[in-house]
């Protein structure tokens, strides 16, 4: 069995044909998936696919939208947490992070934002799933502080030195389309060397198409689409299965057995 640690299930591109996309992946094989919330928004949507598919889910706020949300939203996430306190299914405080590659963001905002959910965290005793973009650092310093019952941090792409830094705090690696891109070689080269019990893996869909979905932005404006699905889960698991020189059926049953491990799905 394969699982998708990170698939955004609830979003519009799914609209049209959301089951259909759970009956593909069901087809390849990706029978678990983590489907996280990124808004207050969302907070119901996430956990009523997850309940309908059999699936898990993650409640949090995302950084990208944290400074939108309404005044009182870490009081609506709380109140979503403590109502759901006993859903076997909700197993993560997610998707939460910092995001110090778009501009125009407040990183003061989003530090405020990180901080509180990460308090949530361990009010709840929940691990994190993290939003990692050029911001490992910052992230690491807090979790320093503010000890977590680990988690996953999101299509890691930083180095070898963040890297264990995150692994030394209870944390797994996420490694999905980009990886499969001949010229991502910082990330594949993570892929490669890093523990494998360190590792799980994850589409982001509809986002971070692989290299073979991939559509140049003059193709995407004629009308090409370029949409993630958690089907292609098992060709991205190739990709590492390569890098490292090991057998599809190690690959799968090593990341699972690390999504299980660092979310607890066992219990789910």
């Amino acid at each position: 069995m394969w699982i998708d640690t990170h698939c955004h299930l609830d979003a519009a591109e799914f609209d049209g044909d959301r089951d259909a996309v759970v009956a593909r992946a069901r087809s390849q094989g990706v029978d678990g998936m983590v489907l996280p919330a990124v808004s207050t928004a969302n907070l119901d949507a996430v956990r009523e696919l997850a309940h309908r598919h059999g699936f898990v889910y993650a409640l949090g706020l995302h950084p990208l939208y944290v400074q939108a949300e309404p005044a009182d939203a870490l009081d609506m996430l709380r109140a979503a947490l403590q109502r759901h306190r006993g859903d076997a299914r909700l197993v993560a405080v997610g998707e939460i992070g910092l995001d110090h590659f778009v501009p125009g963001l407040d990183r003061t905002v989003q530090e405020r934002g990180y901080v509180a959910q990460l308090q949530l965290a361990r009010e709840f005793d929940l691990p994190v799933i993290l939003h990692v973009r050029r911001s490992a650092d910052a992230l690491l310093k807090h979790l320093r502080r503010l000890r977590v019952k680990g988690g996953i941090a999101h299509a890691f792409n930083g180095s070898v030195q963040q890297a264990r830094a995150f692994i030394d705090l209870g944390f797994k690696l996420g490694f999905g389309g980009a990886m499969t891109f001949e010229r991502a070689l910082q990330i594949r080269t993570l892929a490669r060397e890093l523990p494998l019990e360190a590792l799980v893996l994850e589409t982001d869909a509809p986002d971070i198409p692989p290299q073979w979905l991939y559509r140049t932005a003059e193709q995407r404006a004629a009308g090409h689409t370029s949409r993630n699905e958690p089907a292609e889960l098992p060709r991205i698991a190739r990709t590492l299965a390569e890098l490292r020189g090991l057998s599809l059926e190690v690959v799968a049953a090593a990341t699972s057995a690390n999504a299980r491990e660092v979310l607890g799905l066992a219990q789910a």
